[in-house]
């Protein structure tokens, strides 16, 4: 079996949708029938490292929608037994790769970008070619059917997986608590990990700069750290210091995946109470280090805490029980809660396998 993926990132990328692509990647290269997974890339900014044997990664077709266009139609030389959207907005090409080849096409869903009807009249019609729909969570499921009228019968979710044993609990980074300036037995660490994109504003880190002066009061030597970068830092910034807890809120800019565990180590608590996730993979990891989580009553990342059973479930509208929510959070002993592997990499790559076995 020889399976295409057109996606966004994934090796070379950053965030979720990049990691879960790696995984997938990872899964399917490991189905014994698989005999090669090609996959192209849109996107790469960073170094592309190393990646499990029978992948074919073509990152000649970043730089742009021609180039990209251009790789497709190279591949497509070849023929292909399963085709995977990486992203909707992928789905023209993946047609077209899924028609030459004769084979099933499935479409990734992922969050906020099929939450509502896509923008161009050809990919909304093409959605019904679809023979199935891999959503990564309930909620991304729901609200797609919503929109799109995709029949409910197919759709699957598959949600993100965890390689726990790079995470873990530890103790804090002593060079990190100085590089920000903390306290390793003083200060309590509220945390959140994000792109810091106008275009991503449903986050919370709004909500939780503007909660700072209710916490502070009820926990004075509590500290803001928000992790990660984009162009709606400035913003944040500029609001903190507006909000007078400037001396509260450290920045860290971007992160990388090596010292990714190592930050979520330096918090007491990790908050995001969001609106537009379509899972929350940075839950998992937070609490595959141990950190305990509040999470959103709004979006997928109750998914991610299997409903309050991982971790705490708060509506962001209600600040009275989020300050509350975030107050527990950050005296709650750390430990990996029972029932995280359930996102396990195996456990992950059985439903794939699964799916593909369906498929086929």
């Amino acid at each position: 079996m020889r399976i295409l993926l057109l996606i966004s990132d994934a090796f070379g990328g950053h965030g979720g949708i990049a990691q879960y692509n790696r995984d997938l990647l990872s899964a399917l290269s490991a189905i014994p029938d698989v005999e090669e997974v090609v996959a192209i890339p849109r996107f790469s900014p960073l170094p592309v490292g190393n990646f499990p044997p029978k992948i074919a990664y073509h990152v000649e077709g970043v730089g742009g929608k021609a180039k990209y266009v251009r790789t497709v139609f190279k591949v497509l030389r070849g023929r292909f037994d399963l085709v995977i959207c990486g992203h909707i907005n992928l789905l023209p090409l993946a047609w077209l790769a899924s028609i030459k080849s004769h084979a099933p096409l499935a479409l990734l869903a992922f969050g906020i970008d099929v939450w509502q009807p896509h923008k161009t009249m050809l990919t909304r019609m093409l959605l019904r070619s679809v023979d199935t729909v891999w959503a990564v969570s309930e909620i991304t499921r729901d609200k797609m059917v919503a929109c799109s009228k995709i029949s409910i019968e197919r759709f699957h979710i598959l949600p993100n997986a965890i390689t726990l044993d790079r995470y873990g609990i530890g103790s804090k980074d002593v060079t990190l608590v100085a590089r920000y300036g903390l306290s390793e037995h003083r200060h309590k660490v509220m945390m959140i990990l994000a792109r810091l994109a106008s275009a991503e504003r449903y986050k919370g880190v709004d909500e939780l700069l503007e909660l700072m002066p209710d916490l502070l009061a009820r926990e004075p030597e509590l500290v803001f750290l928000v992790a990660g970068d984009g162009d709606d830092r400035p913003r944040f910034e500029e609001k903190a210091k507006a909000l007078g807890i400037s001396d509260r809120v450290i920045f860290t800019g971007y992160v990388s995946e090596l010292e990714k565990a190592a930050h979520l180590r330096l918090a007491d608590a990790f908050v995001m109470p969001g609106r537009g996730e379509g899972f929350g993979f940075v839950f998992l990891e937070a609490m595959a280090c141990g950190v305990p989580v509040v999470a959103s009553t709004l979006d997928g990342s109750r998914e991610a805490v299997r409903f309050g059973k991982l971790g705490q479930l708060v509506n962001p509208d209600d600040r009275t029980e989020l300050v509350k929510a975030i107050i527990r959070a950050i005296h709650t002993e750390k430990g990996i809660p029972k029932g995280l592997d359930y996102f396990s990499f195996a456990n992950f790559q059985e439903r794939l396998q699964a799916l593909v076995i369906e498929m086929m």
